[in-house]
């Protein structure tokens, strides 16, 4: 967690949450009670998982676990002391995952069983580099959620365990998976692999900015950003066209893939029909000078 010392006064007043993560047309898979170790007493988690019990039954497959603090991370360490992490978006570019993880090892391709890529989160990285359109809603990164019969293409690289830390606060209001990928055959990796899952407004708020609207602030509120998960947001032009780039230099399965297993919010439109429609045009768009290398597929 993060402890941050700040001197802005908010004038929010409540946060909205958001409860519906999955249409009726993609079920989530049952799930028993998962095994979890935290850091926090057992009372304090209990009562913290009553209060998002409705969220969290909707988010978890019977063979996932969550990633609640770095003691969780640490169980999922090779031999050799590194931890493997799934990328679905900008981390299908092995330049951007270089650029964040410089020390990454065994960059590859897999598939990943059960889980779509949704246009669903406000990412306040596109409102600091100024190519946030707030008015178009054109504000939205990527993220993943569990959908039955669904199956993506993904990127899977090792890490130091050192670099555990600075992930988790990197990627702080996304939900931590550990999954089990596959190889391009089909056949299930040895080792699970963290996965940045879809999180939520309430649990972000209480329990990553410790219900302090201070913390909350520093992330979002200063963009004016009230909502992080949203279903009536559209991508960012240069993030999907770097995404997009990103996963036709993988080759035409993992192309074909993003173009069509990823949706807008309404999880009805896929990229493919949006690029083709309301998105045309995406794709002819060059980035600003400064951010060629990062937004350049």
């Amino acid at each position: 967690m993060i402890v941050l010392s700040v001197s802005v006064s908010l004038s929010l007043t409540s946060l909205p949450f958001s409860y519906a993560l999955s249409p009726t047309t993609c079920k989530p898979r049952a799930s028993p009670p998962r095994s979890t170790v935290s850091l926090i007493s057992s009372r304090r988690r209990q009562d913290r998982r009553r209060s998002i019990e409705a969220v969290s039954r909707d988010i978890h497959g019977s063979d996932l676990l969550e990633l609640e603090d770095e003691s969780d991370f640490e169980k999922l360490l090779s031999s050799d002391n590194r931890i493997s992490i799934a990328g679905f978006g900008s981390l299908l570019s092995e330049r951007s995952a270089r650029s964040t993880f410089p020390d990454l090892e065994n960059f590859r391709i897999a598939k990943l069983q059960g889980f779509r890529r949704v246009f669903a989160h406000s990412a306040p990285i596109f409102f600091e580099l100024g190519i946030a359109n707030p008015e178009t809603k054109e504000i939205s990164s990527l993220s993943v959620e569990p959908c039955e019969g669904e199956s993506l293409v993904v990127t899977v690289f090792e890490i130091k365990s050192s670099e555990i830390p600075a992930f988790i606060q990197r990627e702080l209001e996304f939900r931590f998976l550990a999954v089990v990928p596959e190889t391009m055959e089909g056949k299930p990796y040895t080792n699970s692999a963290v996965l940045c899952g879809r999180y939520s407004d309430e649990e972000f708020f209480q329990i990553r900015c410790k219900g302090n609207k201070e913390i909350y602030f520093q992330h979002y509120g200063r963009f004016n950003i009230e909502k992080i998960w949203r279903d009536d947001i559209l991508p960012c032009r240069l993030y999907l066209r770097h995404c997009v780039l990103a996963a036709k230099n993988l080759g035409d399965e993992a192309y074909n893939n993003f173009l069509d297993h990823t949706f807008l919010g309404d999880r009805k439109t896929t990229i493919r029909e949006y690029l083709s429609s309301t998105g045309s045009g995406i794709m002819e768009e060059e980035p600003p000078e400064a951010l060629k290398s990062r937004y350049g597929g």
